[in-house]
Order: structure tokens, then C-alpha cells, then sequence
């Protein structure tokens, strides 16, 4: 979607590798999430909290919470 918008053209070869670190990013989040909060293993609740905290974070740089 960036490349889209920002009118880039990147070869298959990019696009496979940026998604491929976004991926890897992804996966460990989670992983590491789930294992701080005592779910290891759990890559479900891993995103799911990891999502949660992003959100919460830049909720409360905006001075909402």
C-alpha cells in the first residue's frame, strides 16, 4: 500500500523482502508478548496484547488516557 501511494516501484525481489521483515516483526512480537505475560507459546494472546498496547500507547502520547 505504501509503494502504491507514494508512486515507487520496487522490483518482486523488494516486495518479498519487506514483507517477509514485516512478517519476521510480527512473529516475534507476539512470541515475546505472549511470553511476558505468561502465554508462551500463545500467538494469539501475543498479538492480541501487543495490539492492545500499541494502541494504548499512542492513545496516552495524545494525552487520552
Amino acid at each position: 500500500m505504501s509503494q502504491n501511494s507514494l508512486r515507487l516501484s520496487w522490483s518482486r525481489e523488494e516486495v518479498d523482502s519487506r514483507l517477509d521483515a514485516i512478517m519476521v516483526d510480527i512473529h516475534k512480537n507476539a512470541y515475546e508478548t505472549a511470553e511476558r505475560f505468561g502465554m508462551p507459546g500463545n500467538y494469539v494472546a501475543g498479538a492480541n496484547i501487543a495490539g492492545f498496547l500499541k494502541v494504548a500507547e499512542a492513545m496516552t502520547s495524545q494525552g487520552m488516557i
